[in-house]
């Protein structure tokens, strides 16, 4: 067997396969005397069946099987070996004139090659990384969802300014059919103030989507539609009021601070903003942070120029999938996924050339981590170590879970390295500010 490489150019090469008898038959040979062993063919005793027979009846199809397993093996083995870093996998060539019964097979295989490219950490425009506040408006208006919270409600026959409204949302196009409660006051315009104002249980009202609520997070959270759609949406409701209350808010003394803090950690109402501000800050780092590698990610896409092999890739993208594609709809998934390619490229590249790793020890540990989250949520502040390891073991055994984990763990070791080795431009705002700027 005789395999070679040719370049066509920096991002596409030909290896070619040449097998000659030789490097099979000793194998075919073996098949062959295991299936005389254990065939069973009228007129003929078990095992006894002639040679000659078994190699007419079965010859052929072993030895395309071998051919094809003996290829794939040394193409594999050669693309390790020569350490060739290609992206997709190798696709044959067709050669019309191919013949099963010849003396010797050749087969070609194009390879699209990843290109050579260098990252630039260091840029003349800063990115913006900001450090958002929880103002006192913020905190003013937390400390008040906690009185309404906890606060003591009673019903009403029908809906009033300072009314709580709980009912389901329908759509039927998006999907929607979620049960949500809101402050009528919450909503946004007198107009649909209005048509809320007055309505019974069982009362149905169509309400618009665009600017129903100030905060487009409160109605993604009562309709249920993920993040990325919610600031476009602009489509017709149907809500079917279920029931109505009112709240009369609860007083910021020592049994609401024990209700939120039990270990009595809070004692005044200056400390409960303290905490709530604490927290907020918390969070609103981890949405900053998010930001930060999205922006970040941008950036090196945007400035980190090199070719792709796209015609090869093109055509991968027309059989690489369980439904083959056409020409124009493989040109149409390449454009879509061709800037996550790109920066799985460079994600790559800046991991090699930083050697920044990740072990299976490491994923165990923040596996664990995020459990031990989720508990703490339901109450188990602390978990025996086995517990953790158990559960750990299990999620990391569903692939698809662990490989979610895996990504989320290197976006924060590259996010860590990105802020260690890049400069950046430090804003502080409030996250009202903060969504404005950033979700436009």
């Amino acid at each position: 067997m005789n395999i070679t490489k040719e370049n066509i150019d920096a991002l596409n090469a030909v290896v070619k396969v040449d097998i000659v008898a030789d490097d099979y038959q000793a194998k075919v040979d073996q098949l062959l005397t295991d299936y005389r062993k254990k065939a069973d063919i009228p007129g003929f005793r078990k095992g006894h069946v002639p040679m000659g027979m078994i190699k007419k009846q079965y010859g052929k199809s072993i030895m395309i099987d071998e051919v094809n397993k003996l290829l794939q093996d040394s193409l594999n083995k050669f693309i390790t070996e020569e350490k060739l870093d290609i992206l997709g996998n190798p696709l044959p060539r067709i050669q019309d004139d191919f013949n099963w019964n010849a003396d010797k097979f050749s087969f070609e295989f194009e390879l699209g090659l990843a290109p050579k490219f260098d990252v630039d950490l260091k840029s003349k425009k800063k990115i913006t990384a900001y450090n958002i506040i929880a103002t006192e408006d913020l905190l003013d208006e937390e400390v008040k969802n906690i009185q309404t919270r906890y606060g003591k409600m009673s019903s009403l026959d029908e809906v009033t300014e300072d009314a709580n409204v709980t009912g389901t949302f329908v759509n039927e196009e998006k999907e929607i059919n979620k049960k949500g409660t809101f402050l009528v006051k919450d909503l946004q315009g007198k107009k649909n103030q209005k048509k809320i104002i007055g309505a019974k249980i069982g009362d149905v009202i169509e309400l618009d989507t665009k600017k129903l609520f100030e905060d487009d997070h409160k109605l993604q959270h009562i309709l249920g539609v993920p993040h990325e759609e919610i600031h476009d949406l602009d489509i017709k409701v149907t809500l079917t009021v279920e029931d109505i209350t009112k709240t009369e808010p609860a007083d910021l003394d020592q049994e609401l601070f024990d209700k939120l803090f039990p270990d009595g950690s809070v004692k005044t109402a200056t400390e409960l903003r303290e905490k709530i501000k604490e927290d907020a800050e918390k969070q609103f780092a981890q949405q900053a942070d998010q930001q930060l590698l999205n922006a970040v990610t941008e950036h090196l896409v945007e400035n980190t120029k090199f070719d792709l092999p796209k015609e090869f890739l093109q055509k991968w993208l027309e059989t690489a999938g369980e439904k083959p594609l056409s020409a124009e709809e493989a040109k149409a998934e390449f454009e879509k996924s061709e800037k996550g390619l790109r920066y799985q490229l460079i994600e790559g590249k800046v991991m090699k050339d930083n050697d920044i790793k990740l072990d299976y020890a490491e994923l165990v540990d923040y596996a664990k981590g995020f459990i031990r989250t989720q508990m703490a949520q339901f109450g188990n502040m602390n978990p025996e170590e086995k517990e953790l390891d158990d559960i750990a073991g299990r999620i990391l055994q569903n692939q698809e879970e662990a490989q979610k984990l895996q990504s989320q763990l290197i976006s924060q070791k590259l996010l860590a390295f990105y802020k260690e080795n890049m400069s950046f431009k430090t804003k502080e705002v409030s996250y009202e500010d903060f969504v404005k700027e950033v979700y436009k």
